[in-house]
Parts: structure tokens; sequence; C-alpha cells
């Protein structure tokens, strides 16, 4: 099978001794297992991450619940009970094949509603998918066409308006597919947003990083962008292999004067810019290919 899914019995954050196999189910993912009332489907209204397992081997597991659990916080829905999602990684993990690349999505949603808009729901509706990964190998090596695109909001809207969700991982991603579509409207590979002040943010299923000189950057989170658990990751490598790493807000024209640019996700990895908005970037392939192989290894 390339498919794999599992319905999961949220148990509360504080729970105590629990018997976490018995709340995970594995369900045929061709066969319907939601309400149609359930709020994912009518609102868009819960959080997802999605982890890569390269050969067997699931990244970056603890700072993908961490973000999961922040994204919850910020929806005002209950935490998430950590040892429960772990388990339930685990549990897909050994269903995969131990080599090849696969995606593992963990989605949880505020449930059925109940009553008006803004009543409390049934309670969290959870489950978890996994799936053979798309073959990135071309992006990872020969790089993407990118195109800019106005996400629609200034630098300051996370902190002033909370409401919008900016540093939540959320179900609702079709802005994000659109810009995606419109990317490949004009004639490249993916997207970067910028806001209406003029920064740099994100892609829309990727965080960026640029290369000056021998120093790395990547925008500032709080400018209203998520932060990328492949982004830290790839700056911890930076580091050690003797690079300087920051956080700035870079404006838009930042990215066509980069020495180098890469967008970095959890399941691509690390795919460099080879233009942006018709202008060709340089491609580094030396760094790229040692990038990826730390990132996957």
């Amino acid at each position: 099978m390339t498919r794999f899914a599992f319905l999961i019995d949220p148990a509360p954050a504080d729970a105590g001794a629990v018997d976490l196999d018995a709340t995970i189910a594995r369900i045929d993912p061709d066969q319907p297992a939601l309400s149609v009332g359930d709020m994912s489907a009518n609102r868009g209204d819960g959080v997802f991450e999605s982890i890569g397992v390269f050969d067997g081997r699931a990244k970056q597991v603890g700072p993908h619940l961490d973000r999961l659990a922040n994204s919850a916080r910020l929806l005002d829905m209950p935490e998430p009970n950590r040892a429960q999602w772990r388990r339930a990684v685990e549990t897909a993990v050994a269903a995969v094949p131990d080599e090849g690349e696969w995606t593992i999505k963990l989605l949880i949603s505020r449930g059925v509603q109940i009553g008006a808009v803004g009543a409390p729901s049934s309670g969290p509706t959870a489950w978890v998918t996994a799936s053979r990964s798309a073959d990135y190998t071309a992006q990872r090596t020969d790089g993407i066409r990118v195109v800019s695109l106005d996400r629609g909001y200034d630098s300051n809207a996370a902190q002033r308006s909370p409401w919008l969700l900016l540093g939540a991982k959320t179900l609702s991603y079709a802005v994000n597919m659109a810009a995606a579509r419109e990317a490949r409207r004009r004639g490249a590979d993916e997207a970067v947003f910028t806001t209406t002040d003029g920064y740099l943010l994100e892609a829309p299923t990727a965080n960026l990083i640029l290369r000056r000189g021998d120093q790395f950057v990547t925008p500032e989170p709080t400018a209203g962008l998520l932060h990328g658990t492949t982004q830290l990751e790839a700056f911890d490598w930076l580091e050690d292999s003797g690079y300087p790493t920051g956080y700035e807000h870079l404006p838009a024209a930042a990215l066509a004067d980069a020495d180098a640019a890469w967008f970095v996700s959890s399941i691509r990895l690390a795919a460099p810019i080879s233009s942006i908005d018709g202008r060709a970037l340089p491609v580094d392939h030396a760094l790229t290919a040692a990038l990826n192989d730390y990132l996957r290894s």
C-alpha cells in the first residue's frame, strides 16, 4: 500500500496512565471516517503538522509536536497529549517501509460544532495519515523558479491582529494553494510571499533562507510567518559548519540580491532557488547537496 490512516481518540494533555495503543486505531484511508459536520471540512478549523520519514526515520518529531501544541494553543484548542502523539508517529512509522521517503500528517480539528458559531464543539477530532512523498529530486538538484506575491498584510499584522493566526499551522490552506496555482500560471514552480510594506515572508509550504557571502539569514518569524522546523535544523548544520546565521526583516529586493537562496521544508528538504521574478540566481549545488544529506540523515 502507498497510504495508511489512523484515527486517534484524543487524551487530555494531563492524563495519567493511559493505554496509548488503545487510543490509536488503524482505519481504511479510502473509507468514511469523519462526520460530515466536522469543523475540519466545514471551516478548516484545526491544526496539522507534516513529518518527513526517510528510510524509516521520522525527522524532527519533537519540534513538530512542539509546534502542533503551539498551533492548538493559538486556536484555543485543547493541548495535545504529547506522549499520545509521539506514539501515533511511532505507529505510523512502523507501518511504512524502511526505505524511501514518506510523509506523516498529524491532524486535529475542533470537532463537530454544537449550536451557533463560536459555541462549544463535540471535542477534538484527530487522525494521522501516512503516504509516499512526491519525488523532489529535480527540485533539490536543479532548483526552482520563484515569483513574489503580495500576502495582503503588513509586517506588523501578527502583533497587531493575533486573531489572524499568522504563527499557527492551520488546516485553512486555501490561500496557500491559490498562491501555488498563481505561481504556475506565471510560469514558475513556487511563490514567495511578501508583506504589503515590502518585506519577505515565506513560501506557501516552505521557509526561505538567503546567503550573503558567508552569512545565512531568514525572515524574522514575528513578521507573520510559520517558524520552520527544517529552517532551524538547517541553521544548526550551518552554524556547526562555521557559518553565521541570523533572523532579519528582509526587504523583498534582498532575494534578487542574494548570493544564493533556498526554500526549506520537512518533506522537500532544501530546494535552491534558480530565479526570482524572471531574474536568475546562482545555485550552490555543492552546499545544497551537503545540506540535504544532513537533513535526510
